[in-house]
């Protein structure tokens, strides 16, 4: 969600690379309430981030606990910033609290994406 409102945020003016600590796919959850918000993320991949050990990028942001405790160290000067959102997809529930779980989340990540655009990015 993050690297869609990225992407959406910084009009194309920047490279964004989104990947994890673990992969398992695109939610389709996430795809759903994405598209809900004019935000098509369908053909996002679910990446390692061992794929970018060797990338010097300018930030590093890891959006959970778990994957900001096992981030690794990027070379250069990146810049390291951390923000922990709730993770939807550990939610339990009737379907419409599942997908309520993600529209909360999702708005969280919609103006933390747009904050950090505008601080950093000058897009």
């Amino acid at each position: 969600m993050a690297e869609g409102y990225l992407h959406h945020f910084a009009n194309g003016n920047v490279v964004i690379k989104s990947a994890g600590i673990e992969t398992h796919g695109v939610n389709p959850k996430a795809v759903a309430i994405m598209k809900e918000d004019g935000i098509d993320i369908s053909n996002h991949t679910s990446n390692h981030v061992d794929e970018y050990a060797s990338v010097n990028f300018d930030f590093v942001i890891t959006v959970c606990d778990h994957a900001n405790e096992r981030c690794p160290i990027f070379p250069g000067k990146t810049t390291k910033i951390h923000h922990n959102f709730p993770d939807p997809a550990k939610v339990v529930g009737s379907q419409e609290e599942i997908l309520e779980a993600f529209r909360s989340t999702r708005n969280m990540i919609k103006e933390y994406c747009k904050r950090f655009v505008t601080e950093h990015l000058n897009a």
